[in-house]
Order: structure tokens, then C-alpha cells, then sequence
């Protein structure tokens, strides 16, 4: 079922920053944040829960909250998507960028079977008639393994199970043959044996439809499955950015070490885990620095006063890093905590 795509840059997002007025004040969720996306690649985003990884992506598709605002750049294919009208911007979504949630009992309507929320997609923007739709709708069905399709298609969303419901997603997603997938923490409700699952079957259809994925997540070891490029998020910055292996292998912000660092894993028989000390930041009172500065294992006297610019890591220039301290110091910490 799989189509030729291009090769190529798909999405360059720059200086995005995303904002929520509230009784408060303003609060920043998001700021200067920066990457690219090759078609066909997959981008990883990681970080614990409010660092600006969902907030980032709504804001890509235009589905921030009322109260929220989106700067800077997201081009998409030659077209700004943070400067389109609501209606160019709507003949993206759901056709050439799609989106999988975190929990598809939101996102599917519990009134509707199966059949006509999949093939209401194709008919408003391929043009399809009912019953090429339908039959495109259960072939997608077989292909992310929903068993008896032609008959199961006809039921309603109460009626699967958590992981068939997230695979009604997936295969939702990709009816059009979107050139951008985005999963925000597609595998969170699951038990392990499920996300595995489902991270196979995203990587079996990435290759069978040439899609990109942005991958949202706090799970490492989604992300070592799947991604190319991950970027590392907290408190709405950027803390590192690179390669997967470079990331995982030769971590060079405190922050990520940390992360890696409370991944379970089993030495010696017991499992050893590794917390981060500490809380997130409150996003409404970030400090002026680095806002990983009051959990930071290397913290100096001036990081909570200066923010590290990202720039590339000495050692490897392919790796961006927002951090004080030298790379060969993290390193250390690295070395230290896998000991």
C-alpha cells in the first residue's frame, strides 16, 4: 500500500515560542525552539510532563488553547504554517499532517462507529465515494492488524480495546498518506507488551509509507527504537539536541544524563533507578537561567542568572547543547551514575 514520496526537508520550525495569558500574567510554555525535519525521518521529542512538548506540536497544527499564542516560523513544505488562515490551514491538517493522542477514547467519538469517522475523512478531503472509502478504510484496518476488519470496522469505539483503539488512530491517521505523522506519547495508556506493538507497527508502516513521524515522549526507550533525531526539552527550552546514538551513547547536558540515568534496567539482578531530584520548574516563575539550574547536579554559581545559549558541542558539532558546564564534565557525571 505504500506510495513514493520525496526526499528531501519537509518542516524547518524557527524561533517558535508559545505563550498563555492567564490570571497570573504571561507565561512562556515554549521558547526559541528550532529544528528540521527530512521527509521520511523521525524526530524525537522528550522531556517530563509539561516541558513544552505537546504545546510545541498544537501549536504547529493550530490547536492551541483560546488563551494561547504561537511565534516564530514552522514551514511546512514551502507554506509557514503559523501564518496560515485558519481555513488553508485546515486542508493541511488531517490530510497532509496528521496526529495521534495520547488517549484515543478523546479523540474518537464514542457515538460514531469506527466506519464513519475513518471514511468521513477520506470522503472530505480525497473526494472519495462512500464505498472506496470504506474499503480504503478497512484495508488500513488490516494493515495496522485490527483482526476481521471488514466486520470489526462496523462497531464502535467502546467496543476495542485500549491498544486496538490506539491502532483505529494510527490507521485513521495515515488515510490520506500524510507526509508528517505526529504521536503525542502514543504508547503512555499502554502495558509494555502493547507499546512494543505499536512502536514495531509504527516502524514497519514509516517504512512502507515513507511518512515522517515527530514522536512526542517521555519514554527513552520509545525513542531508541524509533528516532533519528530527538531533542531534549525542559521548561520549554531546548537543553540538547542530536543524533539518537549521540544522545543516547554520549549525552552532554546534566539534564539528559539524569533522564537516561532513571530508565529502568536491570544489573546484577535487582533494578536500579535513578530519580532526578527535585520537581519541575514552575512555568510562571522560570528562573533567569537555566531552568534545570535548581535540580543540576554541576550547577554553578552563575547558571541560575545566565542562560547557556545552544550552541554545537566542541567535541561534536553535530550535537547542539545549552549547558555551562564542559561536555567532558557531564561525561563524567555520565560515567559516575553508570557505575
Amino acid at each position: 500500500m505504500g506510495s513514493e514520496k520525496k526526499s528531501g526537508r519537509l518542516l524547518q520550525v524557527e524561533h517558535l515560542a508559545v505563550t498563555f495569558q492567564t490570571r497570573e500574567g504571561e507565561v512562556t510554555a515554549v521558547k526559541d525552539l528550532g529544528f528540521s525535519l527530512e521527509r521520511g525521518q523521525t524526530f524525537g521529542i522528550v522531556g517530563e510532563s509539561g516541558s513544552g512538548k505537546s504545546q510545541s506540536m498544537l501549536a504547529l497544527m493550530g490547536l492551541l488553547a483560546a488563551n494561547g499564542r504561537a511565534s516564530g516560523r514552522a514551514v511546512f513544505d514551502g507554506q509557514d504554517l503559523l501564518a496560515m488562515p485558519p481555513r488553508e490551514l485546515n486542508q493541511v491538517r488531517g490530510n497532509r499532517i496528521a496526529m495521534i493522542f495520547q488517549d484515543p477514547m478523546t479523540s474518537l467519538n464514542p457515538y460514531l462507529t469506527v466506519e464513519r469517522q475513518m471514511t468521513e475523512v477520506l470522503e472530505l478531503h480525497k473526494g472519495l465515494t462512500h464505498r472506496a472509502a470504506r474499503q480504503r478504510s478497512i484495508a488500513l484496518l488490516e494493515s495496522v492488524r485490527i483482526p476481521d476488519a471488514a466486520t470489526r470496522i462496523r462497531m464502535y469505539p467502546h467496543e476495542f480495546s485500549g491498544g486496538m483503539r490506539q491502532r483505529i488512530m494510527i490507521a485513521m491517521a495515515l488515510l490520506c498518506e500524510p507526509d508528517l505523522v505526529i504521536a503525542d506519547e502514543p504508547t503512555t495508556a499502554l502495558d509494555v507488551t502493547i507499546q512494543a506493538q505499536i512502536v514495531a507497527l509504527l516502524r514497519e508502516l514509516q517504512r512502507d509509507f515513507g511518512t515522517a513521524i515527530i514522536l512526542i515522549t517521555h519514554d527513552l526507550g520509545v525513542v531508541a527504537g524509533l528516532c533519528d533525531q530527538v531533542m531534549v526539552l525542559y521548561g520549554g527550552r531546548v537543553m540538547e539536541q542530536g543524533s539518537a546514538e549521540s544522545i543516547f551513547y554520549r549525552p552532554t547536558h546534566p539534564y539528559t544524563t539524569g533522564l537516561l540515568g532513571a530508565v529502568p534496567r536491570l544489573l546484577n539482578g535487582p533494578e536500579t533507578l535513578l530519580a532526578i531530584p527535585g520537581a519541575p520548574p514552575d512555568m510562571a516563575s522560570l528562573p533567569a537561567g537555566c531552568p534545570f539550574s535548581e535540580r543540576c547536579p554541576l550547577v554553578l554559581p552563575h547558571c541560575a542568572t545566565v542562560l547557556p545559549p545552544l550552541i554545537p558541542d566542541a567535541a561534536d558539532r553535530s550535537v547542539l547543547r545549552a549547558c555551562h558546564r564542559p561536555e567532558r564534565e557531564v561525561a563524567a557525571l555520565s560515567i559516575a551514575g553508570a557505575a
